[in-house]
């Protein structure tokens, strides 16, 4: 069966798109391909870019929060260090850390949570 549609980005609602972009242009060693007030992306030359939205009166989802959200996982080789690296560059580590151990949950700047793995 042939494609209905290309899957291109996942677009992130926030408060402050350049400073979630440049938070996970570190994280990811990928570009920002285009920036404004409003709107923020960044990629590494794939078919897929990671994006951000303005929306006024942005809230932080909470972890952990019984309503379902999104979120990204970040594969890694050292769970410590990249939490180590990560948190020195702006994440957060919420106390809640479910999986015995196999991946991290942290938070970006703005409060979304994403897993670091092993991908073990």
């Amino acid at each position: 069966m042939p494609a209905l549609a290309e899957f291109t980005a996942v677009v992130i609602d926030c408060a402050d798109p350049a400073i979630l972009a440049e938070f996970y242009r570190k994280a990811t060693g990928w570009e920002i391909t285009y920036s404004d007030q409003d709107f923020s992306s960044l990629g590494n030359g794939g078919p897929v870019q990671i994006a951000f939205q303005r929306i006024e009166g942005y809230q932080a989802p909470g972890w952990p929060d019984a309503r379902t959200h999104a979120h990204l996982d970040l594969t890694v080789t050292d769970l410590e260090s990249a939490a180590k690296e990560l948190l020195a560059i702006g994440a957060a580590k919420p106390e809640f850390q479910p999986g015995e151990g196999k991946w991290v949950v942290l938070t970006d700047p703005e409060g979304h949570p994403f897993c670091l793995t092993t991908g073990d």
